[in-house]
């Protein structure tokens, strides 16, 4: 999105330093991937963002937005009190600008998991007709959500945007700033379920979406999930549903798993009906898959051809990602963990044939019950015939391993074909580990 520093120090209530008649492309708060022509945002958070202007003008932004003035500094500063409330006051100017292009197809999405890849396919399959704006990777929070939003392009029909939160009244905040036609929810499950009081609190929480939704919206309900299918009473909205369930508006059946490979299935929807090959492993990617199909045709979509671009669709990293490492499968799910994301993940590799299946886990953060529920996943590892090793943590019960070196090593010990999943909460730094794997020449 083009951003005129005087439009942006009026949104902002700001002074300029410097030439105000410069014009942005787009907006950043990290230096180091910083796109020429943006307006560098001096976040200050663990890091502080001033700290890093000359890095970003040297990277060639055009404007720094900022709460004090840097001396010497070569560009436009647009000077605020605060640069994160500069930052939410901005993302809602883009929304005002974005307004007209994007009436009827602002898509906010949510759940404790597959948010991120459902939103992945979303864009895909809305792209088959719009021109779509979308979050990226998972910028979902108060910086990342005006962020999407100023980064979207100028000729913008539609947006997805990835909504997340840890508490009660972020998502109602995220959703007062894009103003979402259609709310997804994918899944309730236990994530940040210690934060909320259980899983119970996190279905209210994750409700604040459906009820800030407009009459003239849309509601897409998981109807495999009685806590998201619960949520059509917090709406006056119409609702619509996906999944397996026999009443669901857009249907799952014959779902046939393929290993690494991915999954396809046929879809059955007053839309109409057809089949989709998702290039993903696990029955959870059909279901975040029927998702973006059911809002593609809402949005009045084709639906064989927003289906056709599902089979390639470029996820976000670190999400049940395919790696063929020295003749064995490596699946990298190191985003995050919860114990639904968690069984599925196995579940989807227990679909992949292989003479020997591991799963490296690390811990999950902030659950509810946190011993029982890692014990738990042991369990179903077990029914699945899947060997656990625990990354530095006692909590699964499992043989533990510590440090990157002996995980590398046994995973090289593993007969070929065998296949090597990868999961934990963000904190313990899996992907790390994967990315060693990865590194050239590990089988020397």
């Amino acid at each position: 999105m083009r951003i005129p520093v005087a439009d942006a120090a009026r949104a902002t209530n700001a002074r300029v330093v410097g030439d105000e008649s410069v014009i942005c492309t787009g907006v950043s708060y990290d230096s180091r991937s910083l796109a020429a022509g943006n307006l560098f945002v001096a976040v200050v958070g663990a890091r502080d963002g001033h700290d890093f202007v000359g890095d970003a003008v040297r990277a060639g932004c055009s404007a720094v937005l900022v709460s004090h003035e840097t001396p010497g500094c070569a560009v436009p500063q647009i000077v605020v009190s605060d640069t994160s409330a500069g930052l939410t006051q901005l993302g809602r100017w883009a929304r005002r600008v974005l307004a007209g292009r994007v009436a009827g197809r602002v898509i906010g999405i949510t759940g404790s998991v597959g948010k991120t890849t459902s939103k992945d396919f979303l864009a895909v399959a809305l792209g088959s007709r719009y021109r779509v704006g979308a979050s990226e990777k998972s910028l979902n929070n108060d910086q990342g959500l005006p962020v999407t939003l100023l980064n979207a392009p100028d000729d913008a029909e539609a947006l997805v945007l990835e909504m997340g939160m840890r508490g009660f009244g972020e998502i109602a905040r995220l959703a007062r700033l894009v103003q979402p036609d259609i709310g997804v929810v994918t899944r309730v499950a236990e994530a940040h379920g210690e934060r909320l009081g259980g899983i119970d609190g996190v279905a209210r929480a994750k409700g604040e979406l459906v009820e800030a939704l407009p009459s003239s919206g849309c509601a897409v309900l998981n109807a495999d999930d009685h806590r998201v299918l619960a949520m059509r009473a917090l709406t006056d909205a119409q609702v619509c549903t996906y999944g397996f369930a026999e009443r669901a508006d857009l249907r799952i059946v014959d779902a046939v798993q393929h290993g690494a490979r991915g999954v396809d299935f046929r879809y059955v929807s007053r839309w109409g009906e057809g089949r989709c090959w998702v290039g993903a492993p696990g029955m959870h990617m059909a279901s975040n898959a029927a998702a973006a199909l059911l809002v593609a045709g809402v949005a009045g979509c084709d639906l064989a051809a927003a289906a056709a671009g599902l089979a390639n669709t470029v996820r976000s990293p670190m999400r049940m990602a395919i790696h063929q490492i020295d003749g064995r499968t490596i699946i990298d799910d190191t985003y995050n963990a919860s114990p639904a994301s968690l069984r599925a993940a196995l579940e989807a590799m227990a679909a992949v044939p292989a003479p020997r299946r591991l799963a490296v886990l690390g811990a999950m953060a902030e659950i509810e019950n946190s011993e029982s529920q890692h014990r738990s996943v042991i369990h179903h590892a077990d029914t699945l015939g899947i060997d656990v090793v625990a990354y530095g943590t006692d909590l699964y019960g499992a043989r533990r391993v510590d440090g990157p070196a002996a995980v590398v090593d046994l995973v090289k010990a593993l007969p070929e074909g065998s296949v090597v999943l990868f999961k934990a909460s963000r904190v313990v730094g899996l992907d790390r580990i994967v990315g060693l794997l990865l590194a050239p020449n590990i089988g020397t």
